[in-house]
């Protein structure tokens, strides 16, 4: 008797278990997917665009070391929306133009400028790099909890139907169970790539906000010997 009710149990398929669970469980089930499938979208989009950014910045490093004066590669990327090593270098370069046409005459506000405006603009690109990682890090510490909610309540489900038929065969408990234990597969499953992918990401981030960090600081001191010069000169 046992072995038939395991054999029956075991033929159902997971779309019958799921539209045989109660409404809270197929809430937690449809809620559960719909985070599974949005972050498989960010996983995906995050990952194109921290390639292409990460090709962008070798691009602009290889014109910026290549010899081009500054005046020719700030009138080329003035022209355009850009964004990483070039938004930095853009908006350095336009405090730099705007100060020296108003007549600047303090190297250290000047200098303090150029860092200031190079610090926003760093902010806004880490801003933009790590936009929507955080929903990965709220899938994957809570998907298994919100699984393990529709579990609880499943099993519960599960008990009043073996109260209310007076039987305790596995035949009654155990589709009530396999529904409840769906959706703390389907929570495992959501959660465990956005926690992967969020540990990926956020390393990815961290190390292209280093290379910014690091060119933001080498262009701040390129244009403070420059500033001597300039200054020196006007003297």
């Amino acid at each position: 008797m046992a072995q038939e009710a395991l054999s029956a149990a075991g033929s159902v398929s997971l779309w019958e278990l799921f539209w045989q669970a109660g409404l809270i469980v197929k809430l937690v089930m449809i809620g559960l997917l719909f985070a599974s499938i949005w972050s498989w979208a960010i996983i995906i989009d995050k990952t194109m665009r921290f390639g292409a950014f990460r090709r962008q910045l070798n691009k602009f490093e290889s014109h910026f070391w290549s010899g081009q004066s500054l005046e020719e590669l700030y009138h080329t990327l003035s022209e355009r929306r850009t964004s990483g090593m070039g938004a930095l270098f853009v908006a350095a370069m336009r405090e730099w133009k705007k100060s020296f046409e108003k007549g600047a005459r303090s190297p250290i506000g000047l200098q303090a400028r150029i860092e200031k405006a190079m610090d926003v603009t760093l902010a806004r690109e880490m801003d933009s790099l790590e936009s929507r990682l955080g929903f990965l890090a709220t899938v994957g510490s809570a998907a298994p909890f919100v699984g393990l909610f529709g579990t609880v309540v499943g099993i519960m489900t599960s008990f009043q139907a073996i109260a209310g038929s007076q039987q305790t065969s596995l035949a009654v408990v155990a589709p009530g169970i396999a529904e409840a234990l769906l959706a703390t597969a389907i929570g495992l499953v959501a959660a465990i790539p956005a926690v992967i992918a969020y540990n990926k990401l956020s390393a990815d981030a961290g190390k292209l906000g280093m290379r910014l960090e690091a060119f933001a600081d080498e262009f701040s001191a390129i244009l403070s010997r420059q500033i001597d010069e300039k200054l020196t000169q006007q003297r």
